[in-house]
C-alpha cells in the first residue's frame, strides 16, 4: 500500500487540494447565500414574522427545482452558464459553479428546517420584549438553532464531498477524477480502494468535528 501511495503521492495531494478547493467554495456559498435563503424561506412562510407567499413560493420553487436535478445532469445543464461566467466548463474553477448552486439549495433547505424546530415560545417571548425581526433572528432564533445549523452544515459538507467526486467525470479534477483516471481507466483497483479509504477517513473526520461542535453549542 505504501509503495503505491508513494508512487502517486504528488498526484494524490494535488487531487486532494482540488477537492478542498471545490468543497471550500461550496461551503462558502452555502453559508453566505444558502443561510440567508433558508432564513427567508422560514420568515416568509405562512404565519411567520414577515409572511409573504410570493417570495416564499419563488424561493421554494427554485430550491426544489435545483434539488430535484440529478447532480450529473445539473452539471451538464449548467455548462453554458459556467462557460459564460468563467470562459470554460472544464477544470476545478469551473466545477465550483454547479457545486455552489447545489450547495446553496441543499443547505438553505436544512437551514429552514432547523429554524422551524425552534420553539414558537422563543419567538413570542422576543416579540413581547419589543425586538425587531433582525434582533429576533440574530439574538434568539439563530442562537436557539445554532446546534441544528451546524449539524445541517456538517451533513451538507459530506454531500459536497460526494458531489465533488462526480466532477471528475466532466474534467473537474479532484480526488474523484484521480480515482477514475488511475483506478478505473487504468484498472488499478488497489489504488482506487486506497482513494476510497482516504475519502471515508475524510468524511468521518468531518462528521466527528461537526458533531463535536454541535454538541458543545447545544445548551438545551
Amino acid at each position: 500500500m505504501l509503495e503505491v501511495l508513494a508512487q502517486y503521492e504528488t498526484e494524490i495531494w494535488q487531487s486532494i487540494g482540488e477537492t478542498f478547493v471545490m468543497v471550500g467554495v461550496s461551503i462558502l456559498a452555502a453559508v453566505l447565500i444558502g443561510l440567508p435563503v433558508g432564513t427567508f424561506l422560514f420568515l416568509c412562510r405562512k404565519g411567520q414574522l414577515i409572511e409573504n407567499q410570493l417570495i416564499f413560493s419563488i424561493l421554494n420553487l427554485m430550491v426544489n427545482t435545483i434539488r430535484s436535478f440529478p447532480f450529473l445532469l445539473l452539471v451538464v445543464f449548467l455548462i453554458p452558464f459556467t462557460r459564460f461566467v468563467l470562459g470554460t466548463a472544464i477544470g476545478t474553477a469551473a466545477a465550483t459553479i454547479p457545486l455552489s448552486i447545489i450547495a446553496i439549495a441543499h443547505y438553505s433547505r436544512l437551514v429552514e428546517q432547523s429554524l422551524l424546530d425552534v420553539p414558537k415560545g422563543v419567538i413570542e417571548a422576543a416579540i413581547s420584549m419589543g425586538a425587531s425581526v433582525r434582533e429576533i433572528m440574530f439574538k434568539f432564533v439563530y442562537v436557539e438553532a445554532r446546534s441544528g445549523l451546524i449539524l445541517g452544515l456538517t451533513t451538507s459538507i459530506i454531500s459536497f464531498i460526494s458531489y465533488s467526486t462526480i466532477m471528475g467525470v466532466v474534467g473537474g479534477g479532484g480526488i474523484g477524477d484521480f480515482a477514475i483516471r488511475y483506478g478505473y481507466q487504468q484498472f488499478k483497483t488497489d489504488l482506487m480502494m486506497y482513494i476510497i479509504i482516504i475519502m471515508i477517513v475524510l468524511v468521518q473526520l468531518v462528521q466527528f468535528v461537526g458533531m463535536t461542535v454541535a454538541r458543545v453549542l447545544d445548551k438545551r
